[in-house]
């Protein structure tokens, strides 16, 4: 019996031992592969879309007679629709200005202005080049009106989700007044705009 239970003890010895053999950590576990830390995703600006805004600045007009040229402040109102491409943007609007600038016996009371404009999207802020027709009223029947043309540069930056301030420069150019006078103006404005 003893001798039984001694043979009994020595094979199971035998057995466990190849177990840990090779194996001195035993019972060790690979560890479960770590999932990839989440890639916060940064919100991007679509300029998609039509804009309605207010505008003021200041135009500064000059005649072919210096002693004529005036400026004044300015004030209108502006519409368009941008269509957002990735890395740029494109859009075509309108903007109608209000003023008081005495050309030499006719007053420029508004300029219309009908264009397009290409910008890079930088996010949130867009600067752009922006050209078209421009038109510009007089209250002078013999001076007339003109139709012309403008170009300059323009930033835009968007305060919330559907709030921008705008700001641009502009050159403008009328040269078919009814008396063949010519002119030239320099406007700047800041808008505030409201994106749908």
């Amino acid at each position: 019996m003893t001798r039984t239970l001694a043979l009994t003890t020595a094979l199971l010895g035998t057995l466990a031992m190849p177990a840990f053999a090779g194996s001195p950590e035993a019972g060790y576990v690979e560890p479960a592969p770590m999932a990839p830390a989440p890639v916060a995703v940064v919100a991007t600006q679509d300029w998609t879309g039509f804009s309605l805004g207010a505008q003021a600045g200041y135009g500064s007009f000059n005649s072919e007679n210096p002693e004529d040229d005036d400026a004044a402040g300015t004030f209108g109102v502006k519409t368009g629709y941008d269509y957002d491409m990735g890395s740029y943007v494109v859009g075509g609007g309108l903007q109608y200005d209000k003023t008081d600038i005495d050309l030499g016996g006719a007053n420029v009371d508004g300029v219309l202005r009908a264009g397009g404009r290409i910008g890079a999207d930088m996010g949130k802020t867009l600067p752009y080049f922006a050209a078209g027709y421009a038109k510009a009223f007089t209250d002078n029947d013999t001076i007339g009106d003109s139709n012309g043309y403008y170009a300059g540069l323009g930033i835009e930056h968007m305060l919330t989700t559907n709030v921008s301030l705008g700001g641009e420069v502009l050159y403008n150019k009328f040269d078919k007044f009814d008396t063949d006078f010519e002119a030239d103006a320099t406007t700047a404005n800041v808008s505030l705009n409201y994106r749908f």
